[in-house]
């Protein structure tokens, strides 16, 4: 695993929800960012982690390797890759992403 790929695991598998996009959550970059931030927010989560690929060539590369996804944003809960953008809103119409971060609300 090399070092880019190594930064990239401790940090899904050392925070609950993981958000890699486009800006952070104060400021997104692109509207798939910044729906993804919302929908986090409409499910209750204010406590999560962002990380701007724009920041760094070599995470923006590196995480679309990671989960083999080739597009961002790119959503992670407890370690695991869910999905981007349009997985997210499916999964939230459908009540399943809000089963998944049911424990993982903040008041």
């Amino acid at each position: 695993m090399s070092d880019v790929q190594q930064r990239i695991h401790a940090t899904v598998t050392g925070n609950p929800v993981v958000l890699y996009m486009k800006g952070d959550a104060r400021f997104p970059q692109c509207g798939f960012s910044a729906t993804a931030v919302q929908i986090l927010k409409v499910c209750g989560v204010n406590d999560f982690v962002t990380v701007n690929v724009l920041a760094d060539e070599e995470i923006r590369q590196g995480v679309k390797e990671y989960a083999n996804w080739p597009t961002i944003p790119q959503l992670y809960i407890n370690g695991e890759f869910i999905g981007g953008c349009d997985i997210m809103k499916e999964m939230y119409q459908s009540g399943e992403l809000q089963q998944l971060l049911k424990d993982l609300v903040t008041a």
